[in-house]
């Protein structure tokens, strides 16, 4: 976890340009102060507004001045991640299903508030830069971040560098088909990855396993209103680590299902190694163990092949921040 720096330094360091970060999720918006060392120096949380475009820009630009304000030296520059597609030039959202948003120039938007030079970009390709420069990629030349959340987000690190396709959208890799004709996704298509591997897949397999085995359960029912209709995600990591049985079966599950998409990845990409993060990842071996099991089994089939590691991202929730600054700074 990235730690937190006082403000009251002084000195060189506090002369020191630094760049803000902001990640805007679908209910909150947070925001952070970061050096050049990932090393984040204060923070803002707020609500997002709820699909109201002008509110939510004005929310953005509240917490950056709120931060700008508290800090002793000169903030150069803003970089804002956003669940959504973003257009090649990192200005403009193209499509952020979650907030309601089509077609938004959100750079120039607030660029012409803050006064300062803002970049944007997909949240998980934030997150991905941010555990390259400074969490759990730093060893690694050519990683693949997975976020393993509500859906499934991606970032590619090849050659060292953040590769965002021809378009700025490449890395959705969630939208991946992995069972032909299988569960109907969001997106429109049949079997995609994040059907199979994220946390709300989790909690529709807890479900249906506690439904079937609810004499073993008993722990993981207990912790919502006693019926599998109540299971909630937090119920499944608090279960698992109690020793639950069948929330412990869910995380198996779906980490087979990641090992298996990741390991169709790896036909194409073969990087170093996969770094897993979001929010299901607070569950830490039980979800990535099973995972890199299924996907060394996998790759292993091919004949020759060097396996990827598969390791823990380290930044937590702090990731997209500090990516977004990192971004930013250029």
């Amino acid at each position: 976890m990235v730690s937190d720096a006082s403000l009251n330094d002084t000195g060189a360091a506090a002369l020191t340009p630094v760049s803000i970060g902001v990640d805007v999720g679908g209910t909150k918006i947070l925001a952070a102060t970061v050096d050049s060392h990932g090393r984040i120096l204060s923070r803002q949380r707020i609500p997002t507004p709820a699909r109201d475009v002008q509110a939510t820009i004005d929310a953005i630009v509240t917490a950056i001045e709120t931060l700008v304000d508290s800090h002793p030296g000169p903030v150069d520059s803003v970089g804002i991640g956003v669940a959504a597609l973003v257009d090649g030039d990192r200005s403009r959202v193209v499509f952020a299903p979650n907030l309601g948003w089509a077609e938004v120039p959100l750079a120039e938007a607030v660029e012409q508030q803050i006064h300062r030079r803002v970049v944007v970009e997909n949240d998980a390709n934030a997150a991905a830069w941010g555990e390259f420069r400074h969490g759990a990629g730093r060893r690694f030349d050519d990683a693949v971040v997975i976020t393993v959340g509500t859906g499934i987000g991606g970032g590619l690190i090849l050659e060292g560098r953040l590769r965002r396709g021809a378009h700025g959208m490449a890395a959705e890799i969630g939208h991946v088909t992995l069972v032909s004709d299988g569960r109907v996704c969001g997106c429109g298509r049949r079997g995609c990855w994040e059907q199979y591997a994220s946390g709300s897949a989790l909690v529709r397999i807890a479900r249906d396993f506690a439904g079937d085995r609810r004499g073993e359960a008993h722990v993981l029912l207990s912790l919502g209103d006693g019926s599998p209709e109540g299971i909630r995600g937090r119920h499944v990591t608090e279960a698992a680590r109690h020793g639950d049985p069948v929330a412990l079966a869910a995380f198996a599950e779906v980490g087979l299902w990641l090992g298996r998409g990741m390991a169709d990845l790896t036909a194409v990409l073969d990087p170093q190694a996969y770094i897993i993060g979001g929010g299901v990842s607070d569950a830490g071996e039980m979800l990535v163990e099973p995972a890199r099991r299924e996907h060394a089994h996998l790759v292993a089939q091919y004949g020759g092949r060097e396996v990827p590691l598969v390791v823990a991202a380290s930044l937590g929730n702090d990731a997209g921040v500090v990516g977004a600054a990192d971004l930013a700074r250029g």
